[in-house]
Formats: C-alpha cells, sequence, structure tokens
C-alpha cells in the first residue's frame, strides 16, 4: 500500500522508494524472488501471505517495473526481476545483514559466496577471495550459522531454498 504524499518533501527519493517496496510484503517478495521463487503459489506457500494481498503487491511490483510477469514455456505465469528490481539487491543484503546483527545471535542466518570460488562476501559484496565486487547472479546463498531448520522442508520450494544455490536461479 502506498503511503500518503504528506510528507514535506514530495521530492525524497526514500519516501518514493518506500512507496514501492516499503511495506513488509512487498519486500519479502523481492527478497524471494532473488531465491528464484517466481510463481504466485511458491510466494504464497513460502510466505504465508493471503491470496489477495499477495495478487496486490504483485501486480503493484510489475506496474512499478521491479518485476516481471511473463508466461513460461508451459503457460505457467512466472515473476521475475527486472533490472530495476536486481538493483535492490544492496539494500535487500543490508536489511539482511542488520537483522543477523541485531535477531540472530547464533549468527547470519544465510551465507553469501562468490559461486566461482566459494569466498565469503563482506557487506559491500566483495569476494575476500578475489577481491572482485561479485554480481548478483553470481552470488551464492546458503544456509548460515543462525540457520534454524524446524525439520525436514515442508514442500519442495523449501527444500530447494534450504540449499545452497545462486541468486536469482529460478527454482
Amino acid at each position: 500500500m502506498a503511503l500518503p504524499s504528506t510528507y514535506a518533501d514530495p521530492n525524497c527519493s526514500l519516501a518514493r522508494a518506500l512507496e514501492i517496496v516499503g511495506e513488509r510484503w512487498s519486500l519479502l517478495i523481492v527478497r524471494d524472488a532473488f531465491y528464484g521463487v517466481r510463481r504466485f503459489g511458491d510466494f504464497a506457500t513460502q510466505l504465508g501471505i493471503p491470496r489477495a494481498s499477495l495478487n496486490s503487491r504483485l501486480k503493484s511490483l510489475v506496474e512499478e517495473g521491479v518485476l516481471a510477469r511473463e508466461t513460461d514455456a508451459g503457460g505457467a505465469i512466472e515473476y521475475q526481476l527486472t533490472d530495476k528490481g536486481v538493483a535492490l539487491w544492496p539494500a535487500v543484503r543490508a536489511l539482511m545483514a542488520w537483522g543477523d546483527e541485531f535477531y540472530s545471535p547464533n549468527g547470519a542466518k544465510r551465507a553469501l559466496r562468490h559461486d566461482q570460488d566459494g569466498g565469503p562476501l563482506d557487506a559491500g559484496g566483495r569476494c575476500a577471495t578475489c577481491g572482485a565486487v561479485i554480481p548478483v547472479p553470481e552470488i551464492q546463498i546458503a544456509p548460515g550459522p543462525g540457520f534454524e531448520a524446524s525439520g525436514p522442508a515442508k514442500d519442495p520450494v523449501s527444500a530447494v531454498l534450504n540449499t545452497p544455490r545462486r541468486l536469482l536461479q529460478p527454482i
């Protein structure tokens, strides 16, 4: 849901950005899209979001150009991050790191590594092994030391998400 335009400076870039991705469900949809979730039902299962809310958020993210709505070869609708959506990665990563620092006493929930050489990534996305800033499609995400599995995954998408894999790799 968009914020009312009653803030003091209507040209505030932060306020405009928050109108697009500042609502919790919207940002979690974007996060799951980075993880490779693409289908409506998979978003609904992973997030536990009411279907009407999910439909509204997906529609808004498509209208804003954060996600693209496409039909796959089998005729199913899929949602993929656009370049504009991928550009949100530093903000998503920063929020994940903040949450890990203040709300995950056992360590990071998800570990980020350079897929090519396995080097851990720093907060700026730089590989500790090769020193390069790693583009999103070359980032591997895996359960970290603070990841708390509650038994076996209850659905196939969760099972895939709980294994090391590249960001943006479709499930």
